[in-house]
């Protein structure tokens, strides 16, 4: 497995959060170069890397920006998502702990392209320890003269799951309950105080000093042509070695899992895991054997990248507990806007209750993929669908373990 550190190139450094260290080792070099360059040839370099957002969606990042108006008479923003409360997530505070200044220098180039003069980073209300290093590292940029042509300010959500969706972000950012938008017709920026906005998640912005420096051939020289490039991958639950290990898209998941996570912990044998964050199909331990981590080979088994956020399971876990765990955040999490998601998550959560509570029947199997059904695609974000994703994996894939509780 080659080495391919491109956003946690300065993680292992002594101090790596301090400016001092950062441009010891050619943080903010690259702002030297904006010269050479319009914005609309920096959004074209974006798009000829072909990066990909690195929040969950995946969505190419180029085809964003080129959504933001270049000659508007209304203000231009760029948002940083760093709301990260997906479970199963944590790389994103590894930037901002560990390099908070390539955050700062990706912040700087990209409002260059897209012309904005005031970027925000909403990060999420728990990570109060990031937020003090992240803001200590925007006083030195201030300090240093980084920021005398751009504003940046940190802005604080207040605990809230759905708000990680970019629509019901910006609506917590103008003061209002963190509900999602309704998507346009047409493809459009996002909308802040009716201000175009472009929203991007922290790695995503991160990767973007790398490309500009490099050129697109270097970063697409990582990766699969459809998913060029790294990211920060995450490992949690039974593994020997949980972290954040930086891996280029395409890698073998087990040879991932083995290789920086040494393998299932103590020598036991994988039984399923979740691939990116909890919003993701689950697989069985043998449907991981051939995979690759990149968006097709995940799509391909009806599940996700997602995030990166990697939970293996042991062979010892009970899926149904399991699958209960994750129904209980949902429940706790849906914004309640939708009916599907709100009484959805609910009710699915209390059957798998009772099916543990060994009251259940063959019908409260059947009736949870029924409410699934019911929450797939009829709701205005992907809250609910990703619910009923999870809940047909677990039950399909592990439909055993739930009769046997029956």
């Amino acid at each position: 497995m080659r080495d391919c550190k491109i956003v946690s190139r300065n993680f292992e450094l002594p101090n790596s959060h301090t400016l001092a260290v950062c441009k010891a080792h050619g943080g903010y070099k690259t702002l030297e170069k904006l010269g050479e360059y319009s914005p609309l040839q920096i959004i074209d370099i974006i798009k000829k890397s072909n990066l990909r957002g690195k929040g969950g969606g995946g969505a190419p990042a180029g085809e964003k920006w080129e959504l933001m108006p270049q000659n508007s008479n209304k203000p231009s923003f760029l948002a940083v998502n760093c709301d990260e409360s997906e479970p199963g997530t944590f790389k994103d505070r590894q930037i901002i702990t560990k390099d908070p200044h390539l955050l700062l220098e990706g912040i700087l180039i990209t409002c260059y392209a897209i012309k904005a003069k005031h970027a925000y980073i909403y990060i999420r209300g728990e990570y109060k320890q990031f937020q003090d290093i992240l803001q200590g590292a925007i006083d030195e940029a201030y300090a240093d003269g980084l920021l005398s042509e751009c504003d940046i300010t940190i802005h604080r959500g207040a605990g809230a799951y759905i708000c990680g969706e970019k629509s019901a972000l910006l609506e917590s950012m103008e003061g209002k309950r963190g509900h999602p938008r309704l998507k346009p017709k047409n493809k459009e920026p996002e909308w802040f105080f009716d201000n175009p906005t472009l929203v991007n998640n922290v790695e995503t912005i991160a990767s973007v000093p790398f490309i500009v420096q490099n050129g697109a051939d270097a970063y697409r020289a990582y990766g699969t042509q459809k998913s060029p490039g790294t990211l920060l991958f995450a490992m949690s639950g039974h593994v020997e070695k949980p972290g954040v290990y930086e891996a280029e898209f395409g890698t073998s998941m087990m040879e991932y899992i083995n290789h920086f996570g040494g393998g299932v912990k103590g020598g036991k044998k994988l039984k399923a895991l979740i691939p990116g964050g909890v919003s993701c199909g689950v697989l069985t331990a043998k449907e991981c054997e051939n995979l690759t981590l990149d968006y097709e080979a995940l799509s391909s088994v009806r599940s996700s990248l997602g995030t990166g956020g990697m939970i293996l399971m042991d062979e010892d876990t009970d899926m149904v507990i399991a699958l209960k765990n994750i129904l209980e955040f949902y429940h706790e999490e849906s914004c309640g806007q939708c009916t599907p998601c709100r009484e959805g998550t609910g009710w699915s959560d209390k059957l798998v209750g009772k099916i543990l509570d060994k009251r259940g029947t063959k019908e409260d199997i059947d009736k949870l993929l029924e409410i699934a059904d019911t929450m797939n695609g009829k709701t205005i974000c992907v809250f609910a669908p990703a619910a009923s994703t999870v809940i047909v994996s677990f039950i399909k894939k592990f439909r055993a373990e739930f009769e046997a509780k029956l």
